[in-house]
């Protein structure tokens, strides 16, 4: 897979992709990652990238011509198969949505900062906007980040244990069942039984139960079918 992610502030995003799952699965060769400076398109001699916006509203939006720019520049070399703008209007990022996205070769990513972005990149350009949730961050570089994350686990080979995400929370509309490690036993506070029996066949109804009850409790729209994908 390959992500291109443009943004105006890349120091906000350069040390997190070469650490963990991330930074493996690109030492890997398994997901490409490239970032752009937007500020390398910007306008005149001082490289800008955002101005007022028209009407007099509050705060500072991202010009049309540096991201126009940007992304033109990316499908001339190939043609990305998502166009995607990280805003907190956008539909809600979840697992269902990862996996679909996981599926795609090549995505762009746009992480608006300041107030947006000029509406006309959104009517021309972007083919999909996602949201983490109904809350406002300084820009769109962390919520980037995180779907980069989420989509990297996805990818075969990524993960030592490939049978890991298959068990994730969400992956089949349940939250996952508590974990446990050594020891067995600290300050009076055991591992279940049924974890140390051996019994495979015991060990995964306690997990079945373990999950269904945590969602019941946690997440019951999750059980009755109320979350998109």
């Amino acid at each position: 897979m390959r992500i291109d992610l443009i943004t105006a502030v890349p120091g906000l995003v350069e040390g997190p992709l070469g650490h963990s799952i991330v930074g493996r699965a690109r030492d890997k060769g398994l997901l490409d990652v490239r970032v752009h400076d937007l500020r390398e398109h910007g306008v005149g001699r001082y490289r800008k990238v955002d101005d007022y916006p028209f009407g007099g509203a509050a705060g500072m939006v991202l010009r049309v011509e540096p991201l126009f720019a940007c992304v033109e520049a990316i499908q001339a070399e190939t043609a990305p198969d998502e166009v995607i703008f990280l805003t907190p209007d956008g539909v809600t990022l979840t697992q269902g949505l990862a996996n679909a996205l996981s599926l795609k070769a090549h995505l762009v990513l746009i992480a608006g900062h300041y107030k947006g972005v000029d509406q006309r990149v959104r009517d021309t350009l972007v083919t999909r906007e996602v949201s983490l949730g109904d809350f406002v961050l300084s820009g769109g570089e962390l919520p980037a980040l995180v779907l980069i994350d989420a989509l990297a686990r996805l990818l075969p080979g990524v993960l030592g244990d490939a049978e890991s995400a298959l068990q994730d929370s969400f992956m089949d509309g349940l939250l996952d069942a508590p974990a446990y490690t050594r020891p067995a036993t600290f300050r009076d506070m055991p591992v279940p039984d049924v974890l140390l029996s051996g019994d495979h066949a015991r060990i995964a109804a306690w997990h079945d139960e373990q999950r269904l009850e945590k969602t019941r409790l946690r997440r019951p729209d999750l059980l009755s079918g109320e979350v998109e994908e």
